[in-house]
């Protein structure tokens, strides 16, 4: 995480700021509003165990730039302003705040498109020192792989992909296949305990060394290195209907010895308690990721996220498609616990399991104080 200052966000210092009332349609309150002006409360419950935060939703204006050399936007959205945190929250976790970016009527991505400003789209880099950038209304380059969404539970409620098989170097494994979420707000990868076992090992295999303990517990296939001498490291790829491939640039974690010199890595992949696994941030470095919420696929293509001048302009304006057949109700969108916060410089989570009601709630409902992340408009 890079140095810098980070201000507190003040209702009462934003000219623009107001409560949003209970009786607004995406207030949850329901019944519980018993006068219109009331303000609407929210609470969210984390992937993280103990982790919460509660308070009011304020409606305020959130200023992007724009690449094209528009006049800069201003967009009116929903923050959660946050009275009460508990847990990770506390510990340090998203200082800056959480960005809702999930298919929900009340995330950012549905604002701008909803208000004309942006096509139905975003993408994001990350960089290796996990900085990065989030284009509102990118749909990506014409070259890039891509692979379509996929209902859970019926729904097309989160942003769920089809991995067909799990390949280490050149070896695709049988029995692999598994649903996966698609979510920059988990750090570390995770798979379904059958697909887990079978890459794991196989990448135990091709390691061809021994495995060391490491410190964590977390990390259960980890090797010995050194700056002069690094065992090659095999390949870990997922692929997708119509032979599409997604290969993770870095799928290792790298641990130093006390003097700051590298002494090993791990394979930075996590079983998950449940039979859905998670493509998380780690697996995100190195790509130009595109959710395209319009054709209902997610795009990628490799990207050192140094500028975006490779991709495609789109105008600014509302999609002329229709929207998606099943849509989620607003109400059904908010109700599920949040996705886990990124955890700050890529520490590794207290827990490798999670809960499948909880993974579904990808759909990030409320934006959370966010003052660092890099915004354009396309």
């Amino acid at each position: 995480m890079q140095d810098r200052d980070l201000g507190i966000y003040k209702p009462a210092e934003s000219t623009t700021s107001r409560h949003l009332p209970c009786s607004h349609e995406l207030c949850l309150l329901g019944s519980g509003c018993t006068n219109p002006k009331q303000p609407c409360p929210y609470n969210i419950e984390y992937f993280s165990e103990n982790t919460t935060s509660s308070g009011l939703l304020i409606e305020d204006t959130l200023h992007l730039a724009s690449r094209e050399g528009h006049v800069p936007v201003n967009a009116s959205v929903i923050i959660g302003c946050g009275r009460k945190q508990s847990g990770d929250i506390l510990d340090g976790i998203a200082p800056d705040g959480l960005l809702g970016l999930g298919m929900a009527d009340i995330s950012v991505p549905s604002f701008l498109a909803r208000a004309g400003l942006v096509r139905n789209s975003f993408s994001m880099c990350f960089k290796e020192d996990n900085s990065g950038r989030i284009f509102f209304g990118d749909q990506g380059v014409s070259t890039q792989q891509s692979t379509p969404f996929v209902p859970l539970y019926g729904k097309l409620q989160t942003y769920a992909v089809n991995v067909d098989k799990s390949c280490i170097g050149h070896k695709c494994l049988d029995g692999t296949s598994f649903e996966a979420l698609v979510d920059s707000g988990t750090s570390f990868t995770s798979l379904p305990p059958d697909v887990y076992k079978a890459v794991t090992e196989e990448f135990d295999k091709q390691m061809n060394v021994s495995r060391v303990p490491f410190e964590d517990s977390t990390w259960k296939y980890c090797y010995s290195a050194s700056p002069l001498e690094m065992p090659d490291v095999p390949t870990v790829t997922l692929t997708f209907a119509a032979n599409k491939s997604f290969q993770a640039v870095s799928p290792i974690l790298p641990f130093n010895d006390k003097q700051g010199a590298l002494a090993g890595f791990c394979l930075a992949v996590l079983p998950s308690s449940e039979p859905i696994g998670i493509i998380a941030q780690n697996f995100l470095v190195g790509y130009h990721v595109v959710f395209d919420r319009e054709s209902m696929k997610l795009g990628w293509y490799r990207s050192e996220c140094r500028d975006a001048d490779n991709s495609t302009t789109v105008p600014l304006g509302p999609s002329q498609h229709n929207s998606p057949e099943d849509p989620l109700p607003s109400n059904e969108q908010q109700t599920s616990p949040a996705a886990t916060p990124a955890v700050a410089g890529m520490a590794p989570p207290s827990s490798a399991t999670t809960n499948l009601q909880k993974l579904l709630a990808s759909s990030y409902p409320l934006l959370l104080l966010t003052v660092s992340t890099v915004f354009f408009i396309s």
